[in-house]
């Protein structure tokens, strides 16, 4: 743990949040300024030059970012298999005060030398300049300072902050104190004002030597292999000559050893390269051309709300991801780029690896099914999904997946009957196929006072429905079913035990329920429709999209969720709407599913007399209640 105390440790900015990017204030005043005092931005465009490399630097490492995310495409290559967690995340929030550090220094630099910002466009002998520069001051003074770094004190007070991510990410290479990018600084400064100095220096130059060092920096932080080993058994110099995301990976996981900036030839002449570097590089690239990787033991199965939600992902942006999901406005602008995403994604796409977790040894995944929720509404579009839910069931059973779980959509009633589909077509299956809606319901039912005496509930007849009004009914709760089909009412109404029939009551309109407090909803309603409960009610729910928080003098509840155990591993993406943590009740389903070790597929109508079961496996097995209205006891 990096000591606060300790001098030049921490940001001089660090307590201002968000407010630290006024320090770009300065800059873009000065380039409105030349504008209007000249006519033109272009005189003296000092300002404007380091605005935009500072913007170019921040979209490198968080396209470095996206892509080391896109574990559908990255899966095979990844170095380290463990999952960057919230702790992570947040740790590295702050990545970015290097780079406005170096703009700082850099208008300094400016004003010192003048001639910096009129210098010409190409000059051929700069590039040759700074790659000397480089390699005969900045490499050797970083190894140096480096090893430094690793000594007792100065990694007790300074490098340890940048050692304490488990998982390398391109944003990782920003995470460090203020010391240490103070050095970093002069390192990336010499080959840049030396060449300047010496009269040889350009505009190109400067782009391409930042540019070229911020993409090396992400390259060896980024967690994924993409270095094919040819290359080095072709040119054996060149393993010399540029580092690797494995080499520099083995430095953060062994800390002794493979300390330099880029160039691994100063590890071999200060002796400190690590043996293994070159072996486990080419058995990383050997296993991702085999495509070897770890079979996960649980699945859930999920698929996309909306255009908004397409862009809560961690391979848009990392940082967002990791909150519980909310409309931006800011994202407005990618909303375009988002919709022709989905064009492709209806057209082309398959299931893909979105996320992973650990959970006590067992690898836990979520698969995307590339379809938004409006598409399961469009009736030409119901053969297409299924086929894609059905290849996806099937390849996880080919894989040797243990469970698999359907999320929201993936499991509606009309589109497959919760599952059952798939289950009768493919009978030999051996991956267990779960709706989670057992656990759902539990979650719901935990959720009603003790002393309530009658609900409302609307979606009576649908599966959950039907479970939680049978329930309910048991418990000699008077359960009033808004539907229009009695027949449908009827053949619920049948399945009650005789001396429990009565407290099943069919309704058809809203004003039924304006004396009763507790509403139960399985249907979307309006705001109108709401307006007929009493003040003081609370709206549990269990429809998606949730409805609309309209009355002010109500409650209403979150969808049906669980936290997963304290133990949970590599989790560092939100689920939806959902807090840090907590997982939709069809995912813990499937998860509880998995930890009993359960044989059974669970799918097509809700076993009620299963419910207590479902749920006190879930306390058992460290999963929580999330909801200020969920009883801390077993049904």
């Amino acid at each position: 743990m990096v000591n606060m105390a300790a001098t030049l440790s921490s940001w001089p900015w660090e307590n201002l949040g968000i407010f630290k990017y006024l320090l770009f204030g300065p800059f873009v005043a000065q380039v409105l300024y030349s504008g209007i005092q000249e006519g033109m931005i272009t005189k003296d465009s000092g300002c404007l030059h380091i605005l935009i490399i500072c913007a170019l630097r921040a979209v490198m490492y968080q396209q470095w970012t996206s892509w080391s995310n896109m574990l559908f495409i990255t899966r095979c290559r990844r170095i380290l298999n463990q999952g960057v967690d919230f702790k992570q995340i947040d740790k590295e929030w702050e990545w970015d005060n290097f780079i406005i550090l170096q703009a700082l220094v850099a208008a300094m630099a400016s004003y010192i030398f003048p001639g910096l910002s009129n210098l010409p466009l190409w000059d051929t002998r700069g590039f040759l300049a700074a790659i000397l520069l480089h390699i005969g001051l900045s490499e050797p003074l970083y190894y140096w300072v480096h090893k430094l770094f690793h000594g007792e004190f100065l990694f007790t007070h300074y490098h340890s902050l940048h050692h304490s991510s488990p998982v390398p990410q391109p944003l990782t290479a920003g995470n460090a104190t203020f010391l240490e990018h103070l050095v970093l600084t002069a390192v990336i400064g010499i080959p840049v004002i030396g060449t300047c100095v010496m009269g040889f220096g350009s505009m190109s130059m400067i782009y391409g030597y930042v540019l070229i060092f911020d993409f090396l920096r992400c390259l060896g932080h980024c967690n994924v292999e993409i270095v094919p080993h040819q290359l080095f058994e072709l040119f054996p110099f060149l393993r010399y000559l540029l580092y690797t995301p494995t080499y520099h990976s083995l430095h953060h996981t062994e800390k002794g050893s493979n300390f330099c900036l880029f160039m691994p030839l100063y590890d071999a002449v200060g002796n400190t390269l690590n043996s293994k570097s070159w072996e486990l590089q080419k058995k990383i690239s050997l296993d991702s051309a085999k495509k070897k990787w770890r079979v996960p033991d649980f699945v859930f199965l999920a698929h996309v709300v909306d255009i908004s939600h397409s862009l809560h992902s961690p391979f848009v942006l990392r940082s967002v991801s990791s909150t519980p999901f909310t409309t931006r406005i800011l994202f407005l602008p990618m909303w375009p780029f988002a919709f022709v995403v989905m064009l492709v994604m209806w057209a082309k796409s398959k299931t893909f690896l979105f996320s992973f977790y650990n959970l006590r040894g067992r690898l836990h995944q979520t698969w995307a099914v590339p379809r938004y929720g409006f598409q399961y509404f469009l009736p030409f579009a119901r053969k297409g999904i299924n086929n894609q839910i059905e290849e996806a069931i099937l390849r996880a059973d080919r894989l040797g997946v243990k469970v698999l779980s359907l999320a929201a959509l993936n499991k509606n009633e009309a589109l497959n009957g919760g599952g059952m589909l798939f289950v009768n077509k493919h009978p030999n299956l051996k991956v267990r196929v779960v709706h989670g809606n057992t656990l759902t319901a539990a979650v719901i039912l935990n959720e009603i006072p003790d002393d309530a005496k009658e609900v409302f509930l609307t979606g009576a007849t649908s599966k959950l429905g039907r479970a939680i009004a049978l329930y309910l009914c048991r418990k000699r709760v008077r359960v009033l079913m808004l539907t229009p089909s009695s027949e449908r009412y009827q053949k619920i109404q049948k399945e009650a035990p005789a001396e429990f029939q009565k407290y099943l009551v069919q309704v058809t309109k809203y004003q039924a329920a304006q004396n009763c407090k507790t509403w139960i909803v399985g249907k979307w309603i309006t705001p109108r429709e709401q307006s007929w409960a009493p003040a003081g009610t609370h709206f549990h729910q269990f429809v998606v999209p949730p409805i609309l928080s309209f009355r002010r003098n109500c409650t209403y509840g979150d969808l049906a969720a669980m936290r997963l155990p304290d133990d949970v591993e590599g989790l560092g993406s939100c689920e939806y709407t959902m807090e840090r943590g907590v997982v939709h009740a069809c995912h813990a389903g499937g998860v509880v599913h998995l930890l009993e070790g359960w044989t059974h597929h669970e799918v097509g109508a809700i076993d009620v007399d299963r419910i207590d079961l479902v749920w006190g496996a879930a306390l058992k097995h460290g999963l929580k209640p999330v909801s200020s209205f969920t009883k801390h006891k077993q049904i």
